[in-house]
């Protein structure tokens, strides 16, 4: 019969295969033979209680051997020695073997690229991958990453094996512009993502994808090309674009010498002047910009800098420019401030 053709199929590729269903009926089956050769030698220490029998049969088959149980008779001792620890011993091996080969496994394909982090949340996706440049974005994010913030995801084309192991994890892909792909990085849950392809066409493909996968995280994206990235401002003010600094940098340098240190210490995570930025919880009292500089000072020694504010990023405010909540404050520190320390109430209190 064609039922009973296919279930001996099935049974033996499992048993060829030896899948977790195979071992666990192998398993099975020896465990209750095991049981009725006892039973029939009148081994009732060992049968008398099921727990007792499962207790003796785990550290028979594991060769611990305790030896607080064992068979009495002559006819128990050759079942054990001809059958349950040859079997056991045989089952525990098979079991742990492929274990082991599968957490190889898992290991390898996550290196390969063909993990799946599609539950991680709060991480940063970095998509492409630009030999140098890359490496040193996933070290400066590593460097940063917070005790319970999980490790980033490289998403990249055709790398035969995670070129930054220790930085972050990797997702293997044909193209960047890729929704599975962006699936499997955990797009969903992200925190961010930073976007550089290997032209301006393919970064900004890759931006249009992650925008529709993940419409509230922060996207920052690289552009050579100023244009593009004054485009991208215009059309998705959602995204972060970000073009080529090397002119403005020679050119500031050229009149006020040393511009190029203080933007490259402003930036760098290893410096004790760096650029962070701290979100605005809402307030139940408005305060004002002057209040909250001269608070932050003294209560934790940053220099306030700056203020985005519907949209508008103001690097010089007005002492009396309004904090409503919902704004964003942007200091030099060097290190980043824990949200949860800001005593805003007390900030309109500065005499």
């Amino acid at each position: 019969m064609p039922f009973i053709a296919s279930l001996l199929r099935r049974v033996y590729l499992s048993l060829s295969e030896l899948a977790w269903s195979a071992l666990f009926v192998i398993l099975l089956i020896h465990l209750v033979a095991s049981y009725l050769l006892f039973m029939l030698a009148s081994e009732g220490d060992l049968v008398g209680n099921p727990v007792d029998f499962l207790y003796y049969y785990m550290v028979t088959a594991t060769t611990v051997g305790y030896g607080d149980l064992s068979p009495k008779s002559g006819l128990g001792r050759l079942i054990a020695v001809l059958f349950v620890l040859p079997g056991g011993i045989a089952i525990f091996t098979a079991v742990l073997g492929k274990l082991l080969t599968n957490i190889g496994t898992i290991w390898r394909n996550r290196m390969r690229g063909l993990g799946d982090y599609s539950e991680r949340a709060g991480h940063i996706i970095v998509l492409g991958w630009q030999e140098g440049q890359t490496y040193q974005t996933l070290r400066l994010l590593h460097a940063e990453r917070q005790a319970n913030e999980p490790m980033s995801v490289l998403v990249a084309k055709d790398l035969p094996e995670n070129p930054a192991s220790n930085y972050a994890d990797y997702i293997r892909t044909e193209r960047l512009a890729d929704a599975d792909a962006l699936v499997r990085a955990g797009v969903a849950k992200a925190r961010a993502i930073i976007a550089r392809g290997a032209n301006d066409d393919e970064t900004l493909a890759a931006v249009l994808i992650a925008e529709d996968h993940a419409p509230n995280t922060h996207i920052v994206a690289y552009f050579a090309d100023d244009r593009t990235a004054q485009m991208v401002k215009q059309r998705r003010p959602r995204v972060e674009a970000v073009g080529s600094l090397a002119e403005e940098l020679l050119s500031r340098s050229a009149r006020d010498p040393g511009s190029s240190e203080i933007a490259a210490r402003l930036l760098s995570a290893a410096s004790t002047d760096t650029a962070f930025s701290l979100p605005v919880p809402p307030l139940q009292t408005p305060l004002l910009y002057g209040d909250v500089f001269l608070s932050l000072k003294r209560q934790h020694n940053v220099t306030l800098v700056g203020m985005l504010s519907q949209g508008m990023t103001d690097l010089n405010c007005r002492d009396e420019a309004p904090l409503r909540g919902g704004e964003t404050l942007y200091y030099i520190s060097g290190m980043r401030l824990d949200p949860a320390a800001i005593a805003w109430a007390r900030m309109g209190d500065v005499s």
